[in-house]
């Protein structure tokens, strides 16, 4: 009987000693795939991590060309500004020495026009002068030629009536004589 229930007992021992193993083969597959997760898991993280380093790596390295661009464009801008507004100040200088040469030949031309005008007026004063004095000289040559013909009737007058004065004492002459010499000589003065 000891014997069989030592056969017993070591067959229950085993049996329980299986069972055990069994069990604790189950539970070390449970701890082994639940490690397995957990390092699965810790793989995806650390993969995860190194991956958003990379990311992360990969983005501050676009930020920096990003920036370097952002500043060689803003100095490009800055240049062509620079270089526009140096543009606007010439083309004002040329705009300035432009009006100051237009302006200079307009006050010239203005000047010339102004002599040219004075001289014109000057001429014309003159010839107005000139033709004054011919005026001048013709009325008085007319005035003389009036003067002359009225000096020329004056005097034709004077000879028609010095000649009608010489007729009138002729004629008287003539009456005085005939007085003088007929008989009724004082009679015929009364009555004359």
């Amino acid at each position: 009987m000891n014997h069989t229930s030592e056969a017993n007992m070591k067959k229950i021992s085993v049996a329980n000693l299986d069972k055990l193993l069994d069990d604790f083969s189950q539970i070390e597959k449970v701890e082994y795939a639940t490690l397995q997760n957990v390092i699965k898991g810790l793989r995806q993280t650390i993969e995860n991590q190194c991956n958003l380093r990379d990311e992360n790596e990969r983005l501050k390295n676009n930020t920096r060309l990003l920036e370097e661009k952002l500043k060689a464009h803003e100095q490009e801008y800055k240049n062509q500004i620079d270089k526009l507004v140096t543009e606007i100040k010439n083309k004002e200088e040329e705009y300035k020495l432009e009006l100051t040469k237009v302006h200079c030949d307009m006050s010239r031309k203005f000047e010339l026009k102004e002599e040219e005008h004075k001289e014109k007026l000057e001429k014309k004063e003159l010839t107005i002068l000139d033709l004054t004095r011919q005026l001048r000289t013709l009325d008085k040559e007319k005035q003389n030629e009036i003067i002359k013909l009225q000096i020329e009737k004056l005097q034709h007058l004077q000879e028609e009536k010095n000649k009608e004065i010489e007729i009138l004492r002729n004629t008287i002459r003539d009456l005085e004589q005939r007085l003088s010499s007929g008989p009724d000589s004082l009679l015929k003065r009364r009555r004359f």
